[in-house]
C-alpha cells in the first residue's frame, strides 16, 4: 500500500506525524500560545472532572454558613442559601461547555450540509438555500431564540437545540464559498471523469479541503453559544433553576449584591474564562 512506503510521495502517515511535530515545535516556541493552551486545558479538565474536583454537591445546603466568605471549609465561600460557590461554579462551567459544543456541533452539521449542496449544485438549489439563509438572517438571532425559549419548557437541551437551529447560517455561507472555489479544481474534474457519484465528490473529495475555515468558525461559535446560553439564563427563560447554570446563578445573586460581592465576582470571572478561552 503506497501510504505505508517510507519516503514515497503518498506517505500520508509520515506526513501526519511530521505536521504534528511541527505544530508542537511552534506551540512550544510561542510562549503566549503555550500559556493560553495551558489555561484552556486546565479549565477544560476542571469542567470535565467536576464530580472529582468539586468538594461538595452543587445543591447541598449548609444553613449554618450562609453567605460565608472564602475559607478552608468553603474555598470560594457560600451563597445566600448556603451552597458552596466553588462547587456550583465548576458544575456551571461544565454545563456551559456542554451547551457550547452540542449547539455548535448541531449548527455546524446543518450548515455544512446545506452549504455543500448550495455550492456544488448551484442553480435553483443554491437559490432556494441561500434565500432561506437570507430570511433567517433577517431576524435578530437572540430575540428569536428568546421568543422560542419563552414558549417551550425551560431546559438545557431545549437551549442547545434552539441555539443550534438558529446559528447555522454563517457556516452555510462559508462552506458554500469554499465549494464554489474547490468545485473547479483539477481533482474534482478528475473524480467526475472517473465516474464518481455526486455524494462521493462532495463528502470525500471536496469537503475535507473545505473544513479548515469551518473548524475556525466552529471554535469561535462555541464561545458565542456559551454567551447566548448565559444571557438567556440571566434574563430568565434559560436552564431550569435547579441546575448550576452560571447565567441563572448570576441572576439570583444580583439581589444580594451588597452581601455577596465575592459570589458575584467569582461567578462572573469563571463565566468570562469559559467564554474568552474559546
Amino acid at each position: 500500500m503506497p501510504w505505508l512506503i517510507p519516503g514515497s510521495g503518498c506517505d500520508m502517515k509520515g506526513d501526519g506525524i511530521s505536521n504534528f511535530r511541527e505544530f508542537l515545535a511552534r506551540l512550544v516556541s510561542n510562549r503566549l500560545a503555550l500559556a493560553g493552551g495551558v489555561v484552556v486545558v486546565s479549565l477544560f479538565l476542571l469542567s470535565l472532572l467536576a464530580p472529582q474536583i468539586a468538594p461538595y454537591d452543587p445543591d447541598e445546603v449548609d444553613v449554618k454558613n450562609i453567605l460565608a466568605g472564602p475559607g478552608r471549609q468553603h474555598l470560594c465561600g457560600t451563597d445566600d442559601v448556603g451552597r458552596d460557590v466553588f462547587s456550583r461554579m465548576v458544575y456551571g462551567a461544565r454545563i456551559s461547555l456542554k451547551v457550547g459544543f452540542v449547539a455548535v456541533g448541531l449548527a455546524t452539521m446543518i450548515g455544512v450540509v446545506l452549504g455543500a449542496l448550495a455550492g456544488f449544485y448551484r442553480g435553483w438549489v443554491e437559490n432556494v438555500i441561500m434565500r432561506f439563509v437570507d430570511l433567517m438572517l433577517c431576524f435578530p438571532s437572540f430575540f428569536l431564540i428568546l421568543a422560542v425559549v419563552a414558549i417551550l419548557e425551560p431546559s438545557i437541551w431545549n437551549i442547545m437545540i434552539i441555539i443550534g437551529l438558529t446559528g447555522w447560517m454563517g457556516v452555510a455561507r462559508l462552506v458554500r464559498a469554499e465549494f464554489l472555489t474547490l468545485r473547479e479544481r483539477d481533482f474534482v474534474i478528475a473524480a467526475r471523469s472517473l465516474g464518481a457519484a455526486d455524494l462521493r465528490i462532495i463528502f470525500v473529495h471536496i469537503l475535507p479541503n473545505a473544513l479548515p475555515p469551518v473548524l475556525v468558525s466552529a471554535t469561535l461559535g462555541v464561545a458565542g453559544a456559551i454567551l447566548t446560553e448565559s444571557a438567556l439564563s440571566f434574563f430568565g427563560p434559560g436552564g431550569a433553576a435547579a441546575h448550576a447554570v452560571l447565567g441563572k446563578y448570576l441572576d439570583g445573586r444580583k439581589r444580594q449584591y451588597r452581601n455577596s460581592l465575592v459570589v458575584i465576582t467569582l461567578s462572573g470571572l469563571i463565566y468570562s474564562n469559559n467564554r474568552t478561552r474559546l
